[in-house]
């Protein structure tokens, strides 16, 4: 299998490059640097540069690319970038696939799970978007929108909904690492915020799978059982032999992070159940989140 890859140096893509060469597939990366390996395609997605050759005769496209969006605080200046380094980037390469004459079989587009909003009750892939809606689930929206050229094209596309990924390598769970190893890692804010998370290592799972499965639109990227914050605490601590008792104020994290990016982060409740996965025969190696953190952290039972 033939792979193009653009994000290959976040957190999911550089797994999943890994994990594919392992299996033995050929990979290419799309950069937005010169090129200094084979494997490398240059592409500027704000200055809409890629050339037309350079994605051809793809089996599969994985579109990961985008500005990070718990790195810093939400500034209009970071809120712009958040927005424009997803839509163009997407709407760039669904364009030069379209027009490609060896298309590929799948255009795999990222997506989050920030799409649903804030919701006590359960969603799944055929839930509308957040109303009224927020910043995440705005960008989320006008994201997934900008696919429609590959999809017209005959391209099957799949929106990967992705919640928190657990690794120790970034994302919630290594911001969360290092209060908790000092045993002041305890519930945040009320501690009632249900989250949706997933391991590293079943989002690789889940990603090669929507590869081959005969899936198209969003799919979630989620481990089937959400847990509150308090849950999650509560097993970490458990994972590291650390106390979680003391829980961290919801106006401590609102002052480190600001106020928009603390609720979306980590105050958005959001309970989204993986239908479309299990209903393609997709099983999860950490369906729980203790045996998640395990993993992720190399701490066994």
């Amino acid at each position: 299998m033939k792979v193009l890859v653009s994000g290959s140096t976040g957190l999911i893509g550089t797994a999943l490059c890994e994990s594919l060469r392992e299996d033995g597939a050929e990979v290419h990366r799309l950069v937005r640097r010169s090129p200094g390996k084979p494997d490398e395609i240059f592409w500027d997605p704000a200055g809409g540069e890629l050339d037309p050759d350079a994605v051809e005769g793809f089996d599969a496209v994985v579109h990961l690319a985008g500005a990070g969006i718990g790195d810093r605080r939400w500034t209009e200046a970071r809120r712009k970038q958040i927005v424009d380094s997803r839509v163009l980037s997407t709407r760039l390469l669904a364009e030069r696939l379209a027009g490609a004459s060896g298309k590929p079989d799948v255009f795999i587009s990222g997506s989050a799970i920030g799409f649903y909003g804030s919701r006590s009750k359960p969603v799944d892939e055929e839930s509308g978007p957040a109303v009224p809606p927020d910043f995440l689930s705005e960008v989320t929206v006008a994201w997934e929108a900008a696919t429609h050229t590959a999809e017209e094209a005959g391209i099957r596309t799949v929106h990967i909904r992705t919640g928190l990924v657990l690794a120790k390598q970034g994302g919630a769970l290594g911001r969360l690492l290092l209060p908790s190893r000092l045993g002041v890692g305890g519930k945040l804010g009320g501690g009632h915020t249900w989250w949706s998370w997933i391991s590293l290592q079943d989002e690789i799972r889940a990603i090669k799978h929507v590869m081959t499965a005969p899936l198209h639109g969003a799919v979630n990227l989620t481990a089937p059982n959400a847990v509150t914050n308090a849950h999650f605490t509560k097993a970490l601590g458990r994972v590291l032999h650390r106390p979680a008792i003391l829980p961290i104020p919801r106006f401590a994290l609102e002052l480190l992070l600001g106020k928009d990016l603390a609720t979306a982060l980590l105050f958005t409740t959001s309970r989204v159940e993986p239908t479309k996965l299990l209903e393609s025969g997709f099983a999860f190696e950490h369906p729980d989140v203790e045996s998640a953190l395990r993993h992720a952290l190399g701490k066994p039972a």
